[in-house]
């Protein structure tokens, strides 16, 4: 009995003396923990503050980048043809979307676009994403009405075109960024493009937006770009080729109007046309500006650089004569022909009639040498410098390897290649006394608040004949639109006209002339005093006619006719009674001399 109670009280001292030892162990960890608690306290408070306050201000804000304001462009009379306009987008913090399957299907259904999609961007993104930029403001009321918590609606910019497909080749467009892809849009684009504006957006915890700050400062805006294009004009080019190309069945048309005296384009037509605030829904084929960017061979309207070229070197005069074979003509193994057989023909009837046997005679006098570097001299074979992109130097291969018949096709517009602005640009060369002048699209570039930045005047000009020759010349395309003259459909009875028709075969693809395509074109200028207005009219492949005095000279006829009047330009009466009544049978009837 006593030895059990002894082990007893024996358990119960050794029981209490191991409980200041726990104490002491528990004791000890304690504060071995409360020091690294402490120690971590002060390495988070020393050296990570920085760090941490960073994490926290990232649960609360969010960097987003938007369109900046793009610069407006206007025409030559300060109107509106691109502007920026506020819009909406639609960006998401999946996080914060509760029901992603559901906020998935019902976005889908009014954006218009694949939920399956939009479904795995928010089951797999970890941060803000764009859903959709620049929604129209119909859906982003409906969006608005869902109220999807995470959704966020940011403000940003978006290109418009007033005018819609006015002008569109001319003006290009810009992607979603608001970068130009075409026309002036791409062209100019340093100019008109506006900085990305960086946004701090400071949400709540609930991740409701209560601030927005721009982090440049102010929001970006470009500066603002005035063309030589005017918006009336353009409108008149635009309608008269249209109906002419649809008249004609035309594959493609182009016409351009210029001022000759300083080389500012009033107009740049082009037909089919497409709209430029919806340019994805066509064909990429039509977005180019094709007077800029396409070669063609331009037939009979480069016999009046022919024409410039002898008399300039006093190797003839208008009035030399040449015998023109009745119509049929050797030259080397090949063989040169008429549409209307001729005997002896002036040099200004040569031009009048558009007769090739008399081109190919007249070269045989200048000679290969001459006819190119006068080809050359007016701008051939060479970019004219006008500010579109993607022009074209055309095609004229150096007169050392010109055979004979290579320089008597080459004589009346084949075998050579130009643009439309390089046509139009020579042919202003003899409207103005003899200087080629730059063409130009751009009047000038202005800060957003109207300050110039920089004028876009036209350089100095280059002579390439003497006013005299330039003088012979006019008068030699005047009797072209006089009676019995390829032109006469271009007649006006208030203005003598200035032109020369042009009808050239068009290559196949796989060498050789077309016997049914033509490329159909009409150049020309007036008032033959001073001229005022310079246009060019050509359509690709017409249909049921194909003589470019009967397709492409109505036009022209129409767009300078209307274009004078509009501008006010003083009447003049140096035509014929002859070529009076054709026109005002014309302007009257609209019935034409079927050439």
């Amino acid at each position: 009995m006593n030895t059990f109670k002894n082990k007893k009280m024996l358990q119960a001292r050794t029981s209490e003396n191991k409980m200041p030892v726990r104490e002491s162990v528990v004791g000890v960890f304690f504060c071995v923990l409360f020091l690294a608690i402490a120690g971590r306290a002060i390495y988070l408070q020393t050296f990570k503050s920085q760090w941490l306050a960073d994490q926290a201000r990232s649960q609360y804000n969010k960097y987003m980048v938007t369109c900046g304001k793009r610069g407006t462009i206007y025409d030559a009379k300060n109107q509106e043809l691109a502007v920026s306009l506020e819009v909406t987008s639609l960006g998401a913090y999946p996080k914060r979307i509760k029901d992603k399957k559901d906020a998935a299907n019902k976005l889908a259904k009014i954006l218009n676009v694949n939920a399956w999609d939009l479904q795995k961007k928010l089951d797999n993104s970890t941060s803000f994403f764009w859903i959709k930029r620049k929604v129209n403001p119909r859906a982003v009321a409906e969006i608005k009405k869902l109220g999807i918590e995470g959704l966020d609606f940011v403000a940003e910019h978006n290109r418009f075109y007033p005018n819609r497909g006015l002008a569109a080749h001319v003006i290009g467009f810009t992607d979603t960024d608001g970068k130009g892809i075409e026309g002036v849009e791409f062209q100019y684009n340093k100019d008109l493009y506006a900085a990305p504006d960086k946004l701090l957006v400071t949400r709540d915890a609930r991740g409701k937006r209560f601030g927005t700050t721009d982090v440049y400062g102010a929001f970006a805006q470009g500066n603002n770009v005035v063309l030589t294009i005017d918006r009336q004009i353009q409108y008149l080019a635009e309608k008269a080729l249209n109906d002419a190309a649809t008249e004609f069945k035309a594959r493609y048309g182009t016409a351009l109007v210029m001022n000759p005296n300083t080389g500012a384009i009033l107009a740049m037509a082009q037909y089919p046309g497409f709209n430029p605030n919806s340019f994805g829904k066509y064909n990429k084929d039509l977005w180019r500006n094709r007077a800029i960017t396409d070669p063609y061979e331009p037939g009979s309207t480069l016999k009046v650089i022919l024409a410039a070229a002898a008399l300039e070197a006093h190797l003839l005069t208008p009035n030399s004569s040449f015998y023109c074979e009745n119509g049929s003509y050797r030259v080397g193994g090949n063989r040169v022909g008429d549409t209307h057989p001729y005997q002896w023909l002036t040099v200004e009837q040569i031009i009048k009639y558009s007769s090739n046997i008399g081109a190919v005679k007249i070269s045989e006098i200048t000679g290969k040498t001459l006819l190119y570097e006068t080809l050359v001299d007016f701008g051939f074979g060479k970019v004219t410098g006008v500010d579109c992109p993607g022009e074209t130097p055309g095609i004229l291969s150096n007169c050392k390897r010109w055979r004979p018949i290579d320089t008597g096709a080459i004589s009346f517009g084949q075998g050579v290649s130009v643009s439309a602005v390089q046509l139009l640009t020579a042919i202003s060369a003899i409207a103005n006394g003899g200087n080629l002048m730059k063409p130009h699209i751009v009047k000038s570039v202005v800060s957003p608040d109207g300050t110039l930045i920089r004028n876009c005047e036209a350089e100095p000009p280059k002579r390439v004949i003497s006013p005299e020759t330039a003088e012979k010349v006019k008068t030699i395309m005047a009797s072209v639109v006089a009676e019995g003259g390829t032109g006469v459909n271009a007649a006006l009875s208030k203005y003598t006209v200035c032109g020369k028709t042009g009808t050239a075969q068009k290559i196949e693809p796989g060498g050789g002339y077309s016997q049914d395509k033509y490329n159909s074109s009409f150049v020309g200028f007036a008032p033959k005093r001073n001229p005022q207005v310079a246009v060019l009219v050509v359509l690709d492949e017409p249909k049921d006619a194909h003589y470019g005095g009967t397709v492409a000279a109505p036009a022209f006829r129409k767009i300078i006719h209307e274009t004078l009047n509009y501008m006010n330009v003083e009447p003049e009466n140096d035509n014929n009674d002859d070529t009076i009544l054709l026109a005002q049978r014309f302007e009257t009837h609209g019935s034409e001399v079927k050439r």
